[in-house]
């Protein structure tokens, strides 16, 4: 496979996967009144796909770096198509939220392998256009796909938001399934698989104990013996799923950076749940309570994707002249404002500024805590920290979506909104532990820097570091902008 072809493989990988979160959300609705499903069931539509992600990811990584980024993009490729096709027909909302899963999984062998693709072949110091194309187009997915969700399924019904991704999936599925592989490197050591295992039952387990509060069941004790079962597999593994050395700093890092990137990935699961437990909640609100048609409500949502992709080279600039620390404070306390404007909104006007607000907010949150994982985690762990970044970018949605579920179960159609606004409202105090301004070091010389560690910028800052080669050094630029609202 030619680089053109790569290019257009890896570009079209990320946007279907971009795509199919939000055109579901805008559809949910109304499939789930097609089904005769509850808000608990339908619910688990999106988050059964986040789960299987979540889980699967850096482990889906692994098995890229093994056995070649290609192939687990085909195939990643083609069951992503064949399950969306299957989605077209499924007869009800148990089958809907099984395939989810499968999807799901399909799509966590996609991710990573859209960029490791890129990684194979282009050089080092020409692979800033690349991604800069496929992070470009990612952007236009999250911002076109509530408008494509809204016209399908105003037009066609929700179903057919499942065909957007059938003819592409399996065409470059096809394509990539027969181009030869080229020559890699080895990738030795465990996949993790029993490490992503336990991960997803502790994962499907808390959020199955989240939507049936206020009650108790089966899942809350399983849920935390999974949990416990996963951290001491964890520290005992030689090959742990997700190190905590990089996401602590523990791993020849000073107290200082340990507590900088334990803030942002905490960061980044609150914003990503406060984000998508809000749109998960305006959705009904503005279709179910307000009589919209997905159309309209998704043409109220544009501002969000608009201002979340805009967001992205204002929150750069801000970095580079009040530092990470003052950027997220104000990126979280926009987000917070608003949640509480979409809290209180009543006219399309007021919905419209509240969703811009939140997509800015987001959009400045997300770009800041990525750079303090990057850049503030050791060295030797940049590439973990990145399928890091990635599966607090799956969880935290997870969980805002469960969370909404259940206060939306209890009657209030709004609490929903106005509990994330609060959530939000304290991530602040998390930015406490962020570096703050950086003072320019007079003897550091970016041509100067020793073999290993490149200037900051260069793309050579995620190569080669860490136990997790291949995808998930670079995993992080395209979550810069390509955000998924909803899932």
């Amino acid at each position: 496979m030619n680089r053109s072809l790569t290019l257009a493989s890896s570009v079209a990988g990320a946007v279907i996967v971009a795509l199919d979160g939000t055109v579901l959300t805008v559809a949910r609705p109304a499939m789930q009144h097609d089904l005769h499903a509850s808000l608990a069931q339908a619910q688990w539509t999106g988050t059964g796909y986040l789960v299987a992600v979540a889980s699967l990811l850096v482990f889906a990584g692994r098995l890229g770096d093994r056995h070649g980024h290609r192939r687990t993009f085909a195939v990643g490729m083609l069951g992503f198509g064949v399950v969306s096709a299957a989605l077209t027909v499924a007869p009800g909302v148990d089958w809907v939220t099984g395939l989810r899963v499968v999807q799901g999984a399909f799509g966590a062998l996609l991710q990573p392998a859209t960029l490791g693709m890129l990684r194979a072949s282009f050089p080092p110091e020409r692979l800033r256009t690349p991604i800069a194309v496929r992070t470009a187009a990612i952007g236009v997915a999250a911002a076109v796909g509530p408008m494509v969700g809204g016209v399908l399924t105003t037009g066609f019904g929700w179903r057919s938001v499942f065909l957007v991704n059938v003819v592409p999936a399996l065409l470059f599925g096809a394509l990539a399934l027969a181009s030869r592989e080229e020559p890699r490197p080895s990738a030795d050591g465990p996949l993790g698989l029993p490490g992503a295992l336990l991960l997803a039952v502790a994962l499907a387990c808390l959020v199955h104990t989240l939507v049936t509060l206020p009650g108790m069941t089966w899942s809350a004790p399983v849920a935390l013996l999974a949990a416990v079962a996963f951290v001491q597999h964890e520290r005992r593994t030689p090959a742990p799923l997700l190190p905590w050395a990089a996401a602590l700093g523990r791993t020849g890092g000073v107290a200082a950076r340990s507590h900088g990137v334990g803030a942002a990935l905490g960061l980044l699961v609150v914003a990503s749940a406060a984000l998508n437990g809000a749109v998960f909640a305006c959705v009904y609100l503005l279709q179910d309570g307000l009589g919209l048609t997905p159309l309209r409500s998704a043409l109220l949502s544009l501002p969000l994707a608009v201002f979340l992709v805009a967001a992205a080279p204002a929150a750069a600039v801000l970095l580079r002249r009040a530092g990470a620390r003052t950027t997220l404070t104000g990126a979280t306390t926009v987000l917070a404002v608003g949640l509480l404007v979409l809290a209180g909104a009543t006219g399309p006007a007021v919905f419209c500024a509240g969703f811009a607000l939140v997509g800015a907010g987001f959009g400045a949150t997300m770009v800041a805590a990525t750079h303090v994982v990057v850049r503030e985690a050791p060295a030797e762990s940049a590439g973990v920290a990145g399928g890091l970044q990635q599966t607090a970018m799956n969880v935290g949605p997870a969980l805002g979506v469960a969370a909404a579920t259940v206060l939306m179960n209890l009657g209030a159609a709004r609490s929903p909104l106005l509990a994330v606004a609060c959530a939000s409202a304290a991530a602040p105090a998390l930015c406490r532990a962020l570096p703050g301004r950086a003072r320019p070091a007079p003897t550091a010389r970016p041509t100067a820097c020793p073999a290993g560690h490149p200037a900051e910028g260069s793309d050579a800052t995620h190569k080669d570091h860490g136990a997790e080669r291949g995808p998930h050094a670079r995993s992080l630029r395209d979550d810069e902008v390509g955000g998924r609202p909803g899932g």
